[in-house]
């Protein structure tokens, strides 16, 4: 434990969209578990003629991003930042903290990494230097406490469901992917016969990047499979879908998706989308040979693994480097 008695003040900083406020709030919420810690969530944004200006020509960020809440004094122990918005900010932290605070940044921020006291990229990325700590994937929000819990709340719904249950989980178009009809009708008529090869049941659940006109082809493709298929009201049962599955299913387009599903130590079967990137084709390799993922052929199987805890091995290590900082402070 470190020499401190009051509390860890962490901002957990990025543009407030879900896949990257999760890697932020995540990697907190595993610091906090280890450490007595209060955790302030931080969104920023660009003002609307700023969007394409390089982040060198920011010399004043905090006058020309938007932000929900103020980014000034009393600086926090601990920044976590992720996202293109956030690196103006993250990589002057140290200078307006007068190195007091310790400053984290998930992803690759492609430039200037030594104004950084961590960085944490996905191992796909290639990304290396004294500073960098790859891990597999990104930090997430899943812990067995949370599946416990979401599995408790949904449990009337899901438990009358045949076993083996398989969650499905879409993502939808990017810069790399995209997930048209003709796709996605494909999809959904190989999944629904995999599923009732072997008598189990379906928990499909999209993201808010996937195109409404792969939603309405999925759903009717997949309607007769015994199942629950989260039309995206009511409270988000996506943890509850994961603990509950025997086998997991989840679209290529994520490393979100697929590093989630992997805590949960279950067999993933990855469906492919159009398009790709080599990013993702070496992390999609990297999994394979952890023995976490295969892509989906049209049939369903079953294999373990032990389940990936990058999420809290990266927290180690972040307060490991963030106590040898303090003590070099105190001496």
């Amino acid at each position: 434990m470190a020499e401190t008695s009051a509390p860890l003040t962490i901002w957990a900083v990025s543009d407030g969209r879900v896949g990257i406020e999760a890697q932020v709030l995540g990697l907190a919420e595993a610091v906090a578990r280890r450490r007595p810690s209060t955790v302030i969530v931080k969104r920023v944004g660009w003002r609307p003629a700023l969007g394409r200006t390089p982040l060198a020509l920011l010399p004043f960020p905090r006058l020309t991003l938007i932000v929900d809440s103020t980014i000034g004094p009393p600086w926090p122990d601990i920044w976590i930042g992720s996202g293109r918005a956030s690196v103006p900010l993250s990589r002057r932290i140290r200078s307006w903290s007068r190195g007091r605070t310790f400053v984290v940044q998930t992803q690759d921020p492609r430039r200037a990494m030594t104004a950084f006291d961590l960085v944490i990229p996905p191992v796909h990325d290639e990304v290396a230097g004294p500073n960098v700590f790859p891990i597999v994937g990104a930090p997430n929000r899943m812990s067995a406490e949370g599946f416990a819990r979401d599995l408790a709340r949904f449990r009337p719904r899901i438990e009358p469901l045949p076993k083996p249950r398989v969650a499905m989980i879409v993502g939808g178009k990017s810069k790399s992917h995209d997930l048209p009809p003709e796709r996605a009708r494909a999809m959904g008529e190989e999944v629904a016969a995999a599923i009732q090869a072997i008598g189990g049941s379906l928990l499909l659940s999209f993201t808010r990047r996937t195109p409404q006109g792969a939603r309405d082809v999925l759903t009717e493709s997949l309607a007769h499979v015994p199942g629950w298929i989260w039309d995206g009201h009511g409270d988000n049962p996506y943890m509850a879908f994961l603990a509950a599955a025997d086998i997991i299913l989840v679209t290529e387009d994520s490393t979100n998706l697929a590093t989630d599903a992997a805590t949960t130590g279950k067999p993933i079967h990855v469906l492919a989308m159009a398009g790709g990137a080599r990013k993702f084709d070496r992390f999609h390799q990297d999994l394979r040979g952890r023995g976490v993922a295969r892509p989906f052929t049209g049939s369903l199987a079953t294999w373990s693994y032990p389940p990936l805890d990058e999420t809290n091995r990266v927290a180690a290590e972040l307060l490991r480097r963030f106590d040898e900082g303090r003590k070099t402070l105190r001496s």
